[in-house]
């Protein structure tokens, strides 16, 4: 989910709009009413929070601030016109980047993730990533099998490129659905969540000819390792367990 902060409600809408056809939540806010949100918004929900995108609004500097007490999702300011003088103070500000309209939604969403690239721990230098058979990209292009174009709905795509993001741990239904659909969408019932997964589970299976997402009942979703390993969440005890089970089959 991205965060649009101007106080002219017709920009948020405008982008909302635009996000929206790729397949991106988003929700604005009026500068007056921001600063109360990110100071008492659950830690759960901010964590849904993608990016926060800065437009027209007084005391713009003080932003990054706020924000960094909170998240370390990436802060772009859009201005409405070129000044290098601006530019710079933006960045001196926290910005992590400073961008200029008209640009498009999809170049935003590309600087989004190359931010959340260079900042992640140990992340490669490239646009997509592979895990096993499964190559996703991060720029609103369709996911790779094999090496051929892998065609989802735009909200199982998301759900894909999710799981990819956080492979390594396991998510909750709650956690998938404020990434895909925003905190704020109370028109859509949670439980769409497990529809879209079950969908995109059946797409998966039926061209790996195995199911790479591994589900437990109350806590969630988790993106296998095609090796075989462990995913996220499972006690050294279980891991232990297994093992032993199969030294005892090798011996027999």
């Amino acid at each position: 989910m991205l965060i649009l902060i101007d106080d002219r409600e017709i920009v948020a809408v405008g982008y909302a709009g635009g996000f929206k056809s790729e397949g991106v939540c988003s929700t604005g806010f009026c500068p007056t009413d921001f600063r109360g949100w990110i100071e008492t918004v659950a830690d759960h929900d901010l964590q849904a929070v993608e990016a926060f995108l800065i437009g027209n609004c007084r005391d713009r500097s003080e932003y990054p601030g706020w924000i960094r007490e909170r998240s370390g999702a990436p802060i772009i300011a859009i201005n409405e016109t070129q000044s290098l003088e601006q530019t710079l103070d933006l960045f001196a500000a926290g910005f992590d980047d400073v961008v200029r309209k008209p640009i498009h939604v999809r170049e935003l969403l590309a600087r989004i993730d190359a931010i959340r690239r260079r900042v992640a721990a140990g992340a490669a230098k490239k646009a997509d990533v592979t895990v096993g058979e499964i190559r996703v990209f991060f720029d609103g292009r369709d996911p790779e099998i094999r090496g051929e174009a892998f065609l989802l709905p735009r909200r199982e795509r998301r759900i894909l490129e999710y799981l990819v993001k956080n492979r390594g741990r396991r998510v909750s239904k709650t956690q998938i659905f404020n990434a895909i659909y925003g905190i704020f969408d109370e028109n859509i019932e949670e439980n769409v969540v497990e529809s879209h997964v079950s969908k995109l589970r059946k797409k998966l299976r039926a061209k790996l000819g195995y199911d790479p997402i591994e589900s437990k009942r109350y806590l969630g979703y988790c993106l296998e390792d095609p090796a075989g390993a462990a995913p996220a969440g499972v006690w050294d005890g279980e891991r232990a367990e297994v093992a032993g089970r199969a030294l005892v089959a090798d011996a027999a």
